[in-house]
């Protein structure tokens, strides 16, 4: 059977590569889903009995482009498609498996599934965790060529992650290997690239450049630095981040934290005279226990230094069922007192959105250049789809160190008018709660915050 199909110069080159790992994409209207549907077309019938998988987070996502791409494309005579199982079949034995990942933990869905090549559309809707357990699924008994190959635009709650993998390490459309030897390419995608889609539909780009700068860079450009859904649309590296000084001892400092076994994050703050808080040192690690988180706490922080307080989530004050002891009643045993911080997490963001916004009298966060996660996961965070106020939960992986710092910003920022201190307030018994678990520096600070109470 003689294909009619016409591609694109840059969808030709997604086809032709043959690292084992291919990201292609950037600005939308570029082909990429037509050009995953073609690849996929062409691997199964050069290979006889080969099996791919096709990914899309919903379910809905991937039955209103892939699959419908797909059945439009695919010839009947050789493809049909079972629209219960979602897999597509061809005569000469090859299959497509068309699925989805709503949830992180899906992907044990495919545990003991084996791939020729798996195929991401809209790569950076998934997280680094997904990825890598699927990369495991690539693999088979059979001379076949084994890639994962993935499509994309900027943003979503991967961009952070695939921007590290793909964009980051060489000039795009360059080839280049990881650590482990393995092979990786970049190959970018514009709309100028798609000339059937330009043709067909000429004010598709006049669409793109209404749309707000930021989704403009991220959707027309394929600008990487920026992306649609960053919940930290302040941040700028070249304005918050700075090369390291000494601390002068006058100042007050901070340690604050998130803990969990899964990630234990640290940062140091110190307040200068003009009332900027430095972020100048972290630590940050995984699998600690709480003696071996406070050890770490204690071990990174200089003999001698006086630190004003350190600051963490209320959770940490819960109760454990098996001991009936509090994780910072653990911390306090290993030499680490810990003052009691705020969990609202949407005040919290705003607190850190004012204090890295220039509101006349400079920018009052400043972070040193070698406190790389915060710098590198404080802009990756998007915004909750949901709650658009809040951050997202996924990846899970880079909101540890932004935890942390939430945590110091809402403790930190101080009412815009000052309240009178020597007024007596009748506190609720959350105000009482949070100052009956404080340190002495930690009641001072409610008092402050809330007014005398009654």
């Amino acid at each position: 059977m003689k294909l009619n199909l016409s591609v694109t110069r840059k969808q030709r080159a997604f086809i032709d590569a043959r690292e084992d790992e291919v990201l292609f994409g950037g600005a939308a209207g570029g082909g990429k889903s037509y050009g995953q549907v073609v690849d996929a077309l062409l691997f199964a019938l050069r290979y006889p009995k080969s099996k791919q998988l096709i990914l899309r987070r919903t379910y809905a996502e991937l039955d209103k482009s892939l699959i419908r791409v797909a059945l439009a494309l695919y010839p009947r005579e050789i493809f049909t498609l079972n629209s219960s199982s979602h897999t597509g079949r061809f005569k000469n034995g090859s299959c497509i498996d068309f699925g989805y990942c709503a949830q992180e933990n899906d992907v044990y869905q495919y545990q003991s599934a084996e791939y020729d090549v798996i195929r991401f559309d809209e790569l950076t809707h998934f997280t680094r965790m997904q990825y890598l357990y699927l990369l495991s699924r690539v693999r088979g008994a059979n001379d076949f060529p084994k890639q994962i190959k993935s499509s994309t635009n900027p943003g979503g709650i991967g961009h952070s992650w695939v921007k590290e993998r793909f964009v980051d390490p060489a000039p795009s459309g360059e080839p280049f290997l990881d650590e482990r030897g393995s092979g990786r390419i970049f190959i970018p995608a514009y709309l100028d690239d798609n000339h059937f889609l330009n043709a067909k539909d000429p004010d598709y780009r006049r669409r793109l450049e209404s749309l707000p700068d930021r989704e403009r860079r991220a959707l027309l450009h394929g600008d990487w630095n920026i992306f649609e859904g960053q919940y930290f649309t302040e941040f700028s590296a070249k304005e918050h981040v700075i090369e390291p000084f000494p601390i002068p001892d006058s100042w007050r400092k901070y340690r604050t934290i998130d803990y969990g076994l899964d990630r234990l994050a640290v940062l140091w703050i110190a307040i200068s005279d003009e009332g900027v808080s430095y972020v100048y040192r972290e630590f940050c690690e995984s699998g600690l226990p709480i003696s071996a988180a406070a050890r770490a706490i204690l071990d990174n922080t200089p003999e001698g230094e006086e630190i004003y307080a350190t600051l963490a989530p209320p959770d940490l004050w819960s109760r454990s069922q098996e001991t009936g002891k509090t994780k910072a009643s653990l911390f306090l045993e290993n030499g680490v007192n810990f003052t009691r911080t705020s969990n609202d997490r949407e005040c919290g963001w705003l607190a850190i959105k004012e204090l890295l916004r220039d509101t006349g009298k400079g920018i009052r966060l400043k972070i040193f250049r070698n406190c790389q996660e915060i710098i590198r996961t404080l802009p990756a965070l998007c915004i909750d789809r949901l709650r658009p106020t809040d951050c997202a939960t996924e990846p899970h992986e880079i909101t540890h160190a932004p935890d942390a710092l939430r945590g110091y910003a809402i403790f930190h920022t101080r009412p815009s008018e000052p309240k009178d201190v020597t007024a007596r307030v009748r506190w609720s018994e959350d105000m009482w709660e949070d100052y009956l678990t404080a340190d002495e520096a930690g009641r001072k600070y409610l008092k402050t915050k809330y007014g005398e109470p009654m």
